[in-house]
Formats: C-alpha cells, sequence, structure tokens
C-alpha cells in the first residue's frame, strides 16, 4: 500500500547559528565553602580544577537566565524571535512539575506560539536536546529552534557534602539550531548505563514532603514529618564517576568523531561537559588530541553547571577569540542516569 503522506519539506542539514550565555552575578570562590567543609583551596583544586564558581540571586531564576542566554543567542544568529518554530529546555533544577518552564522562556522571549517542552538528561541535555533541535530542522516541523542548557545547582547543593559542596555552580547557555547548505551537526552517539544510576542522583524524591494525604489527615505510615526531612540534593560516588568518564566517555568521543569521519587531527576545538578539570585533561590524553585542539576548561570558574556547561563553555571560547566561526568542535556531555551524548559540530 502506497502511503498518502507527502515528503518532509525540511532541509537536508542543519547548522548551529548563534550562541549565547548567562552567568550569574555572585562569583562564590572556594573559600566561601571552606566554611562548610573541612579541606582546603589546594585540595579543591587539585581535585576538580574548580577555582571559582557562579550562584544565582533570587532575582537570577531559571527562567529569567534562560531569557538572558537566548536574547543573545537569538541576536547572534540574526533571526528574530518569532522565527522561532520549537523551543527546547534541558534542566533538573525547574522544581515545578507542570507546566514546563520552555513554555514560559517561549512566551518571555516573544516567540509566539513555537513547540516548547522540557527534558531531563542531566549533564548530556545540551547533546540531547542539540539532536532533537536537529531532526526538528531536518524535517521541517521547525525552521528554527531554541535549545537551552540551564540550572541552579546551588538549590540541590548540599555545602556539608565534602565530595559534591566544591563543585556545582548556576548558568545558562543557549543555541540557535536552523538551517544549513553542508553538513553542520554530525550524527550524535548517545545512550544510557542505567545500571549505574545511584552513582549520580538526587538524595530524596520530592514526595518525601507529602506527609499528609488530606488536609488536617495523619501523615501516611512512615513518612517522617516535614522537621525531620534534610532537603535533597544531588551526591555522587566521585571515584566510580571520575573511572566511568574518563574510560568509557573516551570511546565516545571517538565514536562520535568516527561517526562524523572527522580525525582527532581535523579538530580545531574539544568542548567536553565541564564536569572536571582532570576528566578533561585526562580524555585529551586518551583521545591523544594534538596540542593544536583548543581545549575548553570553562570549569575553573564556572564550576560544573551540569546542561548549561557545553554552551557556556562555547560561549566563551568563540567570545574570548579562543575559538572562531567555522571551527570544528567535538562536543560531549555524560552525567546523572547514566546517560551521555557526544557529536561533532561546525561552531557558528
Amino acid at each position: 500500500m502506497t502511503s498518502k503522506i507527502k515528503p518532509s519539506q525540511g532541509t537536508p542539514y542543519a547548522r548551529i547559528m548563534g550562541v549565547g550565555g548567562y552567568r550569574p552575578t555572585r562569583v562564590v570562590p572556594n573559600e566561601e565553602i571552606l566554611k562548610y567543609i573541612e579541606s582546603s583551596d589546594e585540595w579543591i583544586r587539585s581535585r576538580s580544577g574548580i577555582a571559582t564558581r557562579h550562584w544565582a540571586g533570587p532575582e537570577e531564576t531559571v527562567a529569567q537566565m534562560s531569557v538572558e542566554a537566548s536574547g543573545k543567542a537569538i541576536a547572534d544568529a540574526g533571526i528574530t524571535p518569532e522565527q522561532i518554530g520549537a523551543v527546547i529546555v534541558s534542566t533538573v533544577s525547574h522544581f515545578k512539575q507542570t507546566p514546563a518552564i520552555a513554555t514560559e522562556i517561549a512566551h518571555r522571549i516573544g516567540a509566539g506560539k513555537p513547540a516548547a517542552f522540557d527534558i531531563s538528561a542531566g549533564c548530556a541535555g545540551f547533546g540531547y536536546g542539540l539532536t532533537l533541535a536537529k531532526g526538528l530542522v531536518t524535517e521541517g516541523s521547525a525552521e528554527y529552534v531554541l535549545v537551552i542548557g540551564v540550572e541552579r545547582l546551588s538549590d540541590l547543593t548540599d555545602l556539608e557534602d565534602r565530595a559534591t559542596a566544591f563543585l556545582f555552580g548556576d548558568g545558562a547557555g543557549a543555541v540557535i539550531v536552523g538551517p544549513a547548505k553542508e553538513p553542520a551537526i554530525g550524527p550524535t552517539v548517545w545512550g544510557s548505563e542505567g545500571d549505574k544510576a545511584e552513582t549520580i542522583k538526587q538524595t530524596l524524591g520530592w514526595d518525601v514532603y507529602r506527609t499528609t494525604p488530606v488536609p488536617g489527615g495523619d501523615a501516611p505510615e512512615g513518612r517522617p514529618a516535614p522537621e525531620e526531612i534534610r532537603y535533597p540534593a544531588i551526591t555522587q560516588e566521585g571515584q566510580a564517576v571520575f573511572r566511568w568518564a574518563v574510560f568509557e566517555m573516551a570511546k565516545v568521543a571517538q565514536q562520535a568523531l568516527d561517526a562524523a569521519g572527522v580525525s582527532p587531527d581535523d579538530l580545531d576545538v574539544f568542548i567536553p561537559h565541564q564536569a572536571n578539570m582532570r576528566i578533561i585533561d585526562s580524555m585529551v590524553k586518551t583521545l591523544k588530541l594534538p596540542e593544536s585542539v583548543t581545549v575548553a576548561r570553562d570549569v575553573e570558574t564556572t564550576g560544573n553547571t551540569s546542561a548549561a556547561s557545553i554552551p557556556l563553555a562555547m560561549e566563551r571560547l568563540l567570545a574570548t577569540g579562543q575559538a572562531k566561526s567555522g571551527d570544528t568542535a567535538l562536543v560531549i556531555g555524560f552525567g546523572a542516569g547514566l546517560v551521555y551524548a557526544a557529536t561533532v559540530v561546525t561552531l557558528p
């Protein structure tokens, strides 16, 4: 039987057209973290490479940071908000189950009535969003797609957890994905390893706060009283995550290079998730990247911003001239799930 569905009206290829970022105004040095944990600035730097991070103030909400980053990306791409056909937001720190924060952001930037939805893929979230955006553009569902990675991880940080208190920061990064005349976003190598889900996780689910089934009723059996509940935070098994990231993610990165038909010698830029400087340096060594490749090390002053880390690092490299338009870049994100996504892109 012949299908009656007409062929897609999309474009064969998609590209990143513009990038924008927002970092909260408050800069938090390691000295401030040391008020809560027994450690030292030297230990934090040697373990993670982090010297400072940005923490959002009361007005720097997930939505507001996203709007700021999106405005810059839209201007950089040279389009208008009305041309955006879809808004994809990757975040784990928007605390309302519904509606999606993407709908509020779409309205606030003046995007009209685009498709708008959130995804939760942790530190690989930007790669997931970028892949979805590429598909929407090439199939013709949207001419331009806004992809945002945004986090307020300071809201999910346990300052008394010596393993994670110094890691996380806040911020938003955004890109516009649109049509291209030649390949500019390679095939995505992505996946998950759910058997390792316990290595990075939120300590408690939000359902622990549902202590009374009805107003005035008794707390459900076995549930603690609200005053006995410690606020949920992100925790991780540092050594297990480090080994997985260094050995397994280097393999995924190589697979992404192979899928794009690109060798390490062809690369101009490497933008890995900004989790830890030791992980970044180890991946560079394992992949045998030439010294000519510019490596993003934004983690030193921004910390780990999960889904926001890759677009924030990309924006800084371009803004400082360390990378330039047309450069070939390998990007890879990996984190809670455990999930990962890697691809090769042409920088806007």
